[in-house]
């Protein structure tokens, strides 16, 4: 079997040859293995910089973009011994897409980070089942914040999801003239409205209701879904648009109904991207500490009832822990931590629940 040669750059033949690093080519693994010393040489920097009393803590973000910074010189380097510049600026180029969407993520990584190292010591079965009544100084748990939290919020969906559906079914379907351009925009002007905003509107509803100085988990609630419903508005308006007209032509040519083709077609092929917006919308929402503190105030004791007395929330419990931090300071700040990594546990299984139901119920598109 005869081999094909090739031809160099003064244009004579050369035979081929298998090594890709001598024919000009890097292995398929040396990037990887590139990648692998410069998070070593990174980690190995700010370990040092640690033992040295420059920094405190390590820093994951600084090791993390050092890192890629140390992997695009080297293998731009190195591609250019080996591959010429043309290759080796491509690399480059890919490199610094790369290294621009760590840099987007480099804050949730720091966060993420931070908060489970300091909020894993205090994570315990104790805090999850006890709350903190009677607790001064150690001890004590957020299961009163956590329960809160869940009816609330719950409340706040129940609240917001038709309202938030049956708007955007409306712009969608049925909306022409004034009146939709009307609903668009006081929808965006909601959009856009400070937390603090929504708390107070809430507290002046019930304050009018049940008189001044009321607090109860469904204005929270109430407050809640006030900055819910513009969000979900506009996700499942998106998702509405995106379905189709050959469907809905298609449903309406068999002579079914309007609403009756709204409810059958449109609806479960955009279910998987309306749940995904209402997820959205929660996730807006369930951290949000100034609306509950104006509507829904804070206590230490259980309360499962909604509709009877102040009701305790995550965010707020992180917030007054960190405030309030009484006799042993420490205590109350590894509540602080522990209750910001319970709400993004909380965050993470909720879109994983979406994320299930989305799948569950999306359009079968197979026969």
């Amino acid at each position: 079997m005869t081999q094909i040669p090739t031809v160099t750059k003064a244009g004579s033949l050369d035979r081929p040859i298998a090594n890709s690093y001598s024919s000009g080519r890097l292995g398929d693994g040396m990037p990887w293995l590139i990648l692998g010393g410069s998070a070593v040489v990174s980690a190995v920097v700010f370990v040092l910089l640690q033992v040295g009393g420059v920094t405190e803590e390590f820093n994951i973000s600084g090791a993390v973009l050092l890192t890629l910074v140390i992997y695009g010189v080297s293998l731009y380097i190195a591609s250019r011994l080996v591959e010429g510049s043309r290759r080796a600026v491509d690399r480059l180029v890919t490199t610094l897409v790369v290294t621009a969407f760590v840099i987007a993520l480099l804050p949730l990584i720091s966060v993420a980070f931070t908060v489970v190292t300091n909020g894993s010591a205090r994570f315990d079965i104790q805090f999850l089942t006890y709350s903190m009544r009677n607790v001064v100084g150690e001890g004590g748990g957020a299961l009163h914040a956590v329960i809160g939290t869940v009816l609330m919020t719950g409340a706040a969906t129940l609240i917001s999801v038709p309202i938030g559906l049956l708007a955007s079914i409306y712009l969608v379907e049925y909306g022409r003239g004034r009146l939709a351009q009307a609903i668009t925009f006081f929808v965006d002007v909601m959009t856009g409205i400070p937390s603090i905003v929504a708390g107070l509107f809430a507290y002046a509803v019930f304050a009018l209701i049940f008189g001044p100085g009321v607090k109860l988990g469904i204005a929270g609630a109430v407050a809640l879904s006030v900055l819910m419903i513009p969000v979900v508005v506009r996700s499942s308006e998106e998702m509405l648009r995106l379905v189709p007209n050959e469907l809905r032509e298609a449903a309406f040519a068999l002579g079914v109904p309007r609403w009756l083709t709204i409810l059958k077609v449109v609806i479960p092929t955009s279910i998987a991207g309306i749940t995904t917006g209402v997820m959205l919308a929660i996730a807006r929402v369930i951290g949000e500490t100034a609306p509950l503190l104006v509507a829904a105030g804070f206590t230490n004791n259980m309360n499962y009832d909604l509709f009877d007395g102040r009701m305790q929330s995550l965010p707020v419990f992180v917030y007054s822990s960190y405030v309030s931090q009484g006799i042993e300071a420490q205590a109350s700040l590894d509540r602080a931590w522990a209750g910001a990594l319970t709400l993004i546990i909380i965050v993470m299984l909720l879109n994983l629940i979406a994320r299930l139901i989305a799948r569950i119920f999306a359009p079968k598109l197979g026969r």
